[in-house]
């Protein structure tokens, strides 16, 4: 697959500048005047949408904010017929209605979950010279970074983060697996095993509703031997000017499924709703699921990935880890012929995930300017 082997300009650290006491950002890091945060609206739910209690209550600014749908998987595996189609329709609902979820009672340990992101935000205290040893590039991402995309002058993101591949493991380079503290590498290891291990019982919920075979999103992802893993820790300074920049700017994610662990106390994901971004409220030892480009290409757009973008504080910093889980990157992938009929032709021509995702690994976050390039055109 053809990448970019060097960053087009030298790479600092966002950290390192928010440490520094700075007063105001870098130009680098300030977004046009129409594209930055406070130029842009939140959604207010109605009084309705109250009254049936879709509102989640938040704390502050945030206590009028409508949230993301909140699923119980406790009863999945129920012999309860009845509860376990509750939370299949709960989940075939949130996927057509809002392409992103969380879900508790989710299998995962809450003190793995907690000892995970605490690991990470141990890491990203570290002496920046001990930090720069993980240092990644553009070719395989794998690493300390601060940037997605290689285009020179691009206006960047106010983050930091890690990457890290879990598999296929052929893909892990170990040299980036951190050696410090002692416990980091079985808990990341053990962290990334029962995470994917729920992508596949979410996946295989996806498919029975959308009508196919329980396992064939698995199988077109590559078969539970060969599906990509891969994670991104990101962690957000604290920023003194917080309504010229993102954390994240918008994008869709270009993978299968993101199982993202948000930070427990500072909120900073926003969703897009229509015109609207709806701020996302954690729930306490919850998983954000959102659904990636990849599974709106083999649903024919049955279930589409939504935009999304991170917003900044200018009093805390954020840590949260994304868990991307994807198709194996050779594979073609492209709608369901189930999914294909005369009143609803295929909306996307094939394509591998290598060739998908080396346009954000070029071109940075883009909106959904590359799963709506690929639509056939009428």
């Amino acid at each position: 697959m053809m990448s970019c082997q060097a960053w087009p300009e030298p790479i600092v650290r966002v950290q390192s500048l928010a440490d520094s006491g700075l007063s105001s950002i870098p130009s680098r890091y300030i977004r046009p005047h129409s594209q930055r945060p406070s130029n842009t609206t939140s959604f207010k739910p109605s009084q309705t949408e109250h009254d049936h209690g879709h509102g989640h209550g938040q704390e502050t600014r945030d206590h009028d904010h409508v949230n993301i749908p909140v699923i119980d998987l406790e009863h999945l595996f129920s012999e309860d017929q009845i509860l376990r189609e509750k939370i299949f329709r709960h989940v075939n609902e949130a996927c057509r209605e809002w392409g992103f979820f969380q879900v508790v009672n989710h299998g995962v340990s809450h003190e793995l979950m907690k000892s995970s992101r605490e690991l990470w935000r141990e890491f990203f205290n570290q002496p920046l010279e001990v930090k720069e040893e993980y240092a990644n590039s553009p070719t395989t991402y794998e690493g300390y970074g601060s940037r997605l995309g290689v285009q020179k002058g691009a206006t960047l993101d106010w983050s930091d983060y890690f990457f890290l591949h879990y598999r296929p493991p052929s893909l892990r380079n170990q040299a980036k697996w951190l050696a410090f503290p002692q416990s980091f590498r079985k808990v990341i290891a053990e962290y990334g095993e029962e995470v994917v291990k729920l992508g596949g019982r979410i996946l295989k919920m996806m498919s029975i509703n959308l009508g196919l075979k329980e396992d064939f999103l698995l199988n077109a992802f590559g078969g539970e031997s060969e599906v990509g893993a891969c994670l991104r820790v990101n962690f957000y300074p604290k920023c003194p000017q917080p309504d010229l920049t993102f954390g994240l700017s918008p994008h869709s994610d270009p993978g299968g499924m993101t199982i993202l662990l948000s930070d427990d106390f500072v909120s900073g994901l926003q969703v897009r709703r229509g015109d609207e971004w709806v701020i996302v409220k954690p729930v306490p030892n919850a998983f954000v699921i959102n659904i990636g480009d990849q599974i709106q290409v083999l649903s024919n757009a049955i279930y589409k990935s939504v935009e999304h973008r991170v917003i900044v504080n200018s009093n805390k910093d954020r840590v949260s880890l994304a868990l991307f889980y994807n198709p194996r990157s050779d594979l073609l992938i492209q709608p369901a012929k189930e999914l294909v009929t005369e009143e609803r032709p295929a909306l996307y021509s094939p394509m591998t995930y290598d060739e998908y995702r080396l346009y954000i690994r070029l071109n940075g976050p883009c909106g959904k300017a590359q799963v709506e390039s690929l639509a056939f055109q009428p």
